[in-house]
């Protein structure tokens, strides 16, 4: 039997009291203060926003501090209050989400958000007002459209259970290791993926350095000593295309949930990786004038964009449809291997090169010309596709470390539920 066992056993072997929360906590409403009194002066004060962004279960200091003439009306936060944010603008913030005050000095709450003083382990109201159990029982009393409530009153109705404090503090106990153990996986598990993509990030800067004498994988080196044993040629885009070309424009009222493929030049930035096979969008491309078409292989470019760093961001086409290029696109046709131009053009050098002469404004654009001029390692195609097969290996690599990661934390997190939830359920007294 395990201690927290022997201990149920011994002090509530008959199960447990429920209590309405407004019976076990006083609930008081935070006031005043907004995010302009913020920086004002040393007093500690906590805003309901912060609730969701900055703090966790536990609040060990106050980030934020105003001065003595902003927090005339606002409440005081003890050690043991439970703070939660009872207002919500977004459907993913957690409202209500629950945090014990630990700091060992005093702080002052502003509006939108309550506290709520009790005799109970704040340990243990928090992670029970934090558990699944609870979030359904609490969810029943949000309300609201635009800006999501949570009514205080309703929330004082809900039962709870209570066991003795003994077993609320052998429960945190438990559920303070568990926490830990998870954040300390998590870490690992970011930390692995992190070191792969700088591994990947490695490779794929020294892969595409024809310049450097790094150690190369052998089938490589035997290629480039047979097939170009004084160096590899940088060639520019205009050298190695044989057909470049703007797009022309789609509207957005001009896409469609079926029809032609095509795609719109922010797509690039935000949709598509180093290269793509299925475009998102669709056209009815009887609608559209004047048709720019782009195929397998091609490379596409963005020349207008937000961010000078970004400018002509680009992306190879693997697909087999044909497919239609909006405005602020630019196509290149070319005999090179596409993914192995992607690579290439998605390097640090690349970037500099369409960055060149830019200047940082509201809109930033790059042409056809200038694009032309942008110069990459242009190899033989067998060293191309053999450089090609290590990225997308390492690629591979990467991306499943990506899926696995969330995958993993996911099915740990769920593990961590099941059990926060089963030390947390009590059978009720007669």
């Amino acid at each position: 039997m395990s201690h927290l066992e022997d201990l149920i056993a011994e002090y509530c072997p008959d199960g447990v009291e429920y209590k309405k929360l407004g019976d076990v906590c006083e609930f008081v409403k935070g006031k005043g203060l907004s995010k302009n009194a913020k920086g004002l002066g040393e007093i500690p004060i906590i805003l309901y926003g912060e609730l969701y962004t900055t703090y966790s279960n536990y609040i060990t200091s106050v980030v934020s501090h105003t001065s003595k003439d902003q927090i005339t009306s606002s409440p005081i936060i003890r050690m043991g209050d439970l703070i939660i944010p009872i207002s919500s603008t977004t459907k993913e913030a957690q409202i209500g989400k629950a945090s014990a005050y630990k700091a060992n000095y005093s702080a002052f709450l502003g509006g939108d958000a309550i506290l709520m003083r009790h005799h109970q382990n704040p340990g243990y109201l928090v992670y029970l007002l934090n558990s699944q159990w609870f979030e359904k029982l609490k969810m029943k009393c949000v309300f609201g459209t635009t800006i999501n409530h949570l009514h205080p009153q309703k929330l004082a109705e809900i039962k709870i259970p209570l066991p003795p404090i003994i077993v609320q503090q052998e429960i945190v106990r438990i559920l303070d290791k568990m926490t830990e153990l998870e954040r300390e996986l998590e870490a690992e598990l970011e930390a692995e993926l992190e070191a792969r993509i700088l591994q990947y990030e490695h490779y794929r800067v020294n892969l595409l350095d024809f310049s450097s004498d790094i150690p190369r994988p052998p089938r490589l080196t035997h290629l480039l000593q047979t097939l170009c044993p004084d160096g590899v040629e940088d060639k520019s885009l205009q050298q190695i295309s044989s057909q470049m070309y703007r797009g022309a424009g789609i509207k957005r009222d001009q896409l469609t949930e079926s029809g032609t493929p095509c795609v719109r030049y922010g797509e690039i930035y935000t949709t598509y990786g180093l290269f793509f096979d299925k475009c998102v969008s669709f056209t009815d491309s009887n609608a559209i004038t004047s048709k720019k078409y782009f195929s397998h292989g091609d490379i596409l470019f963005a020349i207008t964009g937000e961010k000078v760093e970004e400018i002509s961001k680009s992306t190879a086409y693997l697909g087999n449809d044909t497919c239609l290029a909006g405005g602020d696109i630019v196509v290149m046709k070319h005999k090179e291997n596409a993914k192995f131009l992607s690579y290439a053009l998605s390097t640090q050098d690349a970037q500099k090169q369409k960055s060149l002469g830019k200047v940082k404004s509201k809109v930033v654009h790059s042409s056809v010309p200038e694009i032309g001029k942008i110069r990459v390692p242009v190899p033989p195609l067998p060293i191309q596709e053999e450089i090609v097969a290590i990225l997308d290996r390492f690629e591979a690599l990467v991306s499943d470390l990506k899926d696995g990661l969330p995958a993993e934390i996911a099915a740990r997190r769920k593990q961590y539920e099941y059990y926060r939830n089963q030390l947390l359920t009590f059978p009720p007294l007669d």
